[in-house]
């Protein structure tokens, strides 16, 4: 006779498992059947864990935990204002949790901790913090961004954006926006993933696949401009960047490095040096 802890166990195991997408939730039903009976279950759930050959434990660990402070700014961006760092720190998380593929802690966790260890204002981890940060949130990567870069052509009109109360001159037609991204190890406090993410929009707009956030707070008002498409196209460079060499890790690491190539060499020819 199984006990209501064991019950509790293979329950977890069992909605941890299609969670995970480690098997087909069909084949786990099939076996589960609908009902509550506790040798099927655990058919079930064993099922699942020999499927693919994967052991349980190994599962459990293909999602990359991960929590994602507050960013920072050094740019003179108009629409950057005392909550957007937060913001696009949810921007991010939103993002990387719908992909299914990474496990995000939640901002109301890892804020106390980081506002203790004044990261928002060093944007470095000192010496220790990071395992501490690991322990109390449970998270294993904690992304840190900066805007580095931010730039906007306007053409013409006289028309503009007013936004409580703050004026930002006539149109604006095409943005860009780079993000110094940096990924670090809190069991080592090591900086394990660093890259420039880049993103341009016009005034048309800019397809970059399926943005799964939400614009709010402080850039609730730029959602439909040139700025909030070019934050939302660098979101969804972060995300899918990150999904590639964390996760994935199928080849697409040669793209990326192609595109870090491409970026260095156009910054060295737009440089003369003397």
């Amino acid at each position: 006779m199984f006990g209501l802890g064991v019950l509790y166990l293979l329950v977890w195991c069992f909605n941890t498992l299609v969670e995970l997408g480690i098997c087909d939730t069909v084949v786990l039903l099939r076996k589960y059947n609908g009902g509550v009976d506790m040798k099927k279950m655990m058919s079930a759930v064993l099922s699942g864990m020999i499927c693919l050959g994967i052991p349980f434990s190994q599962a459990l660990a293909a999602k990359p935990v991960i929590g994602v402070a507050e960013f920072t700014n050094d740019t003179n961006a108009g629409w950057w204002g005392r909550s957007v760092g937060w913001e696009l720190s949810g921007m991010v998380t939103n993002e990387m949790a719908a992909t299914g593929k990474f496990r995000m802690v939640e901002r109301s966790k890892l804020e106390p901790v980081l506002r203790e260890q004044n990261l928002g204002a060093s944007g470095r981890v000192r010496k220790g913090t990071g395992a501490k940060i690991g322990k109390i949130t449970g998270a294993k990567y904690l992304i840190m961004g900066t805007v580095t870069s931010y730039e906007e052509r306007t053409s013409g009109g006289s028309g503009g954006i007013s936004f409580k109360g703050i004026s930002i001159g006539g149109r604006k037609d095409e943005a860009y926006i780079a993000v110094d991204l940096r990924v670090v190890n809190t069991t080592t406090g090591e900086i394990d993933y660093v890259r420039t993410v880049e993103a341009k929009s016009g005034s048309q707009g800019l397809r970059v696949g399926i943005h799964r956030g939400g614009f709010g707070g402080s850039l609730g008002g730029y959602k439909k401009t040139p700025a909030g498409r070019a934050i939302r196209a660098v979101i969804v460079e972060i995300t899918d960047y990150l999904q590639c060499v964390m996760v994935d890790m199928d080849g697409c690491e040669d793209d990326y490095a192609a595109k870090e190539q491409h970026r260095r060499k156009s910054i060295k020819s737009s440089i003369k040096l003397f």
